[in-house]
């Protein structure tokens, strides 16, 4: 009744990794699109989105073509920096945060949205540079979203398989992650074994999405309770006091 370990520790791994991967860029993705307007923006809107609506496996032949031997990043990180990505746990890090990274970014804008500009131009206005209305005032107010946007992409880190099988393969011991796992097992017809890595990322994925689920809720209803006790305007008086009193 032994649990594999490898593939869990694996998993957690790459996931963390690859959560730290698409938090930074995605966080910063999504403010610069939410500010900015520039031409080609709708264009760069749906190719973030892609890997939402293309079948993993397509997105992990993409990686290959890019990451392998005779691909443009495949070829200049083994000429120039003798790396080796394809067939190794990074390439399960790449895999899961290209599929992980519009789930992290539409949450983070979604964030950034709800933002109230005023705020960020009272700061400006008061000399903030952007640096520090992003740090102080939209980052800080945004932060549910992001953090929701955080524990979704651990969790479709988590469960990646088709981009990951692509690029890193079937390793076990070196690229073989608990999705990978469940689907050899139960081609080699080790059934017992299937069903515990199933539980495991069944409860895991359960509980990250309880979580969201429970904390979004506790926000929401604790941002409208306060707006509600103390009125509109008081209620914007107070935020607005809080995040610019450190430019006066």
């Amino acid at each position: 009744m032994a649990v594999p370990v490898e593939p869990v520790i694996l998993s957690v791994k790459v996931a963390l990794i690859s959560t730290i991967i698409t938090t930074a860029l995605g966080t910063g993705t999504a403010w610069v699109m939410s500010r900015k307007e520039f031409p080609g923006k709708n264009l760069v809107e749906t190719i973030i989105g892609l890997p939402l609506v293309l079948p993993p496996t397509v997105i992990g032949f993409g990686l290959l073509l890019l990451f392998g031997k005779h691909g443009p990043l495949g070829f200049i990180l083994e000429e120039v920096f003798n790396v080796r990505v394809v067939f190794t746990w990074w390439a399960a890090v790449i895999a899961a945060a290209v599929v992980s990274f519009p789930l992290m970014y539409r949450s983070a804008k979604a964030g950034f949205g709800s933002v109230d500009r005023r705020l960020e131009s009272a700061a400006r206005n008061l000399g903030a540079s952007e640096w520090k209305v992003f740090y102080t005032i939209s980052l800080p107010l945004a932060l549910p979203g992001v953090l929701a946007g955080v524990l979704m992409a651990f969790a479709r880190s988590l469960g990646e398989f088709g981009a990951t099988v692509m690029l890193a393969g079937n390793i076990p011991g070196q690229t073989q992650t608990i999705p990978l796992a469940i689907y050899f097992s139960v081609e080699s017809g080790d059934i017992d074994t299937a069903g515990r890595l199933v539980a495991i990322i069944t409860a895991a994925s359960f509980i990250i999405t309880f979580a969201v689920n429970k904390w979004q809720g506790k926000t929401g209803q604790g941002f409208q309770g306060r707006q509600d006790k103390k009125g509109p305007e008081r209620g914007e008086m107070g935020v607005r006091s809080k995040y610019t009193k450190g430019f006066t």
